[in-house]
């Protein structure tokens, strides 16, 4: 069994415990409060990456273009849209060789962010909710039974402290998390509810790797050093943009919330 390591848990925890309570605070209120950090967020994403490709240091351009960035989910639709007008020229910042990937990353930001601007004004604050929680879940767990049961690796050249048993536990979990949603909102069916939190699991966990995959490529460890424990704020929401990413997808194609009755 691999040797447990819990090092930083003390600076993960009060980190976490800061944003868990701004951020269900914002989620629960909407409006300008949730607004603002999906915005705030967003911005801070995109200079990380524009950091990590090479953008000059200090990196006031980027930090210019990223406000840009940053206002594409507070205004309404199609302004909003904007916001991805930016992205191909903040790219003109980067090193050479890495401006597709950060055109890419910056658009799956920008998009996420207003996929959850969405999700909260369309289906309010219990769906949105729901995702985070299910996000979170598949963090803890994968957190913990990566480190007391350990195993072989997840994808050990992108991401080498991924195991499968993290993996997996992150699954279970976040079934569970749709069984308590679904137990808890009437006319919601289990078993479509519990399926989709686990591809929410799964697209939450593709969106680390694919930040691992970045940061590798970029010769760094973290994405920055905001948030004590936890690196940048890509560290920490990489799992919610691949989620939201996934869900505003399945929205498009399928009815949301899944498996309503009646």
């Amino acid at each position: 069994m691999a040797r447990a390591s819990f090092s930083d848990l003390a600076a993960r925890t009060g980190s976490a415990a800061v944003m868990a309570l701004l951020g269900f605070a914002a989620v629960w209120y909407g409006g300008a409060a949730f607004l603002t950090l999906c915005a705030l967020v967003a911005g801070l994403m995109v200079w990380e990456l524009a950091r990590m490709q090479g953008a000059p240091q200090p990196p006031q351009p980027a930090l210019v273009a990223a406000a840009a960035v940053l206002a594409a989910p507070v205004l309404p639709a199609p302004w909003g849209a904007l916001g991805l007008l930016v992205v191909p020229a903040m790219a003109a910042l980067v090193a050479p060789g890495r401006r597709l990937t950060f055109a890419l990353g910056a658009a799956a930001m920008v998009v996420a962010t207003s996929a959850l601007v969405v999700l909260r004004a369309d289906d309010g604050p219990v769906w949105m909710l729901w995702l985070v929680l299910v996000v979170i879940a598949s963090d803890v767990a994968g957190y913990f039974a990566g480190r007391l049961i350990g195993g072989p690796k997840f994808w050990p050249r992108i991401s080498p402290k991924k195991t499968w048993s993290g993996t997996v536990a992150g699954w279970i979990c976040a079934a569970l998390v749709g069984l308590v949603f679904a137990a808890s909102i009437e006319g919601v069916w289990a078993n479509p509810l519990m399926a989709l939190s686990v591809a929410m699991c799964l697209a939450a966990q593709l969106g680390d790797v694919a930040e691992s995959w970045i940061k590798r490529r970029a010769g760094v460890k973290d994405a920055s050093n905001i948030l004590p424990g936890h690196g940048g704020l890509m560290d920490r929401f990489d799992g919610l943009v691949g989620a939201a990413l996934v869900l505003a997808l399945y929205a498009v194609l399928f009815a949301f919330p899944p498996g309503l009755g009646g």
